[in-house]
């Protein structure tokens, strides 16, 4: 059952569950993620990249029993304030997961505060891509937390491409700020996991790794460029990846924009974590979509089990309007912050 409430009030969840504390990176050597398993390395290669393991036996797959999810930062704010960027506090069965960490320093730590949220037990981050929307907090967010929970928000995870060199209008300054937030990151103490394909990082909880592209889903703005093997392309931001918690209400696919297309998203989801009813919460990428390429994507979603649709950040008004179409009235929403959804 979906329930939706607003804001969010307490401090909750504090505790990882027990299984995910026996694996837990704060209290483990650096662990190289693979797409069914955690396999522990030397803790000099905190950096690994996370690559298949054949020989690596593949736990059984599991499901996660209560999750919530709190809006941290996005346009519209129900409590705090609002911004052009996105973030979420994740809550699994105990443990406590950060997606994206919005634009501006202080904006996700202000909000945290006026919800009652406690970040000192949040124990990984989760980034959706480089833009600076969301991840312009990360480094003032590890800061406040470092004194007094040194292992909280200490494990960044992202995905194959995050570290590329950005260039915008033919112009070579750098603009991937991920290149310069990574060292600083790394000196205060944190670990980086790179995914190369989707990946479990706990019961349950998936990252997708680079999504696919299978469907005609130009979900970006123009002008970036990265550098390819032939010189200076398009970016297409490859990098873009969703959360994904795997319930028996099927699977909630959290996204920061979408930028791989919420079709391309919910379709990898369904071809690598099990094919299930799709719960759709976050940035979507479809403020500048026309009413053809909304009524495609509202259409698509449904053939994939689409169930409910939660837009925030980047989604736009004229998307949410589609999926309500579709979707019963309790199930669409465009979100604020402060707004909370318990599945």
């Amino acid at each position: 059952m979906l329930t939706k409430r607003t804001p969010l009030g307490g401090v909750r969840g504090l505790l990882c569950a027990a299984l995910w504390s026996l694996a837990c990176a704060a209290e483990s050597p650096a662990l190289v993620e693979t797409s069914r398993s955690r396999v522990p390395v030397e803790a000099a290669q905190p950096q690994a990249r996370a690559t298949p393991a054949d020989d690596v036996a593949r736990p059984v797959q599991a499901l996660a029993n209560s999750v919530d999810v709190t809006i941290l930062s996005t346009s519209k704010a129900g409590i705090g304030e609002g911004e052009w960027g996105f973030s979420a506090l994740v809550e699994v069965d105990g443990m406590r997961i950060l997606f994206d960490t919005g634009a501006k320093r202080e904006t996700v730590l202000r909000n945290a505060k006026a919800a009652g949220v406690d970040l000192g037990g949040v124990s990984s981050v989760v980034l959706s891509h480089h833009h600076d929307d969301h991840v312009g907090g990360l480094m003032r967010l590890r800061n406040s937390v470092a004194s007094t929970a040194p292992d909280a928000l200490k494990t960044v995870h992202v995905a194959r491409g995050m570290f590329e060199s950005r260039h915008v209008g033919g112009k070579r300054r750098e603009v991937n700020e991920m290149l310069e937030l990574r060292q600083t990151f790394e000196a205060s103490g944190g670990v980086v996991l790179v995914h190369d394909e989707p990946s479990q990082i706990a019961p349950g909880v998936w990252v997708t790794g680079p999504v696919p592209r299978l469907h005609p889903e130009h979900n970006w703005g123009g002008g970036r460029q990265v550098r390819g093997p032939t010189g200076w392309v398009e970016d297409q931001l490859h990098e873009s990846q969703a959360l994904v918690i795997d319930t028996e209400a099927g699977l909630l696919v959290v996204s920061g924009c979408g930028h791989a297309g919420i079709v391309n998203i919910a379709t990898h989801a369904r071809n690598t974590i099990r094919e299930a009813p799709i719960h759709a919460l976050g940035g979507f990428h479809l403020h500048r979509a026309d009413s053809e390429h909304l009524a495609w994507t509202m259409e698509q979603l449904r053939a994939l089990g689409l169930e409910s649709f939660y837009g925030a950040h980047c989604t736009g008004k004229a998307a949410v309007r589609e999926a309500a179409k579709h979707l019963p009235a309790d199930q669409v929403a465009e979100v604020a912050v402060g707004w909370t959804l318990h599945l």
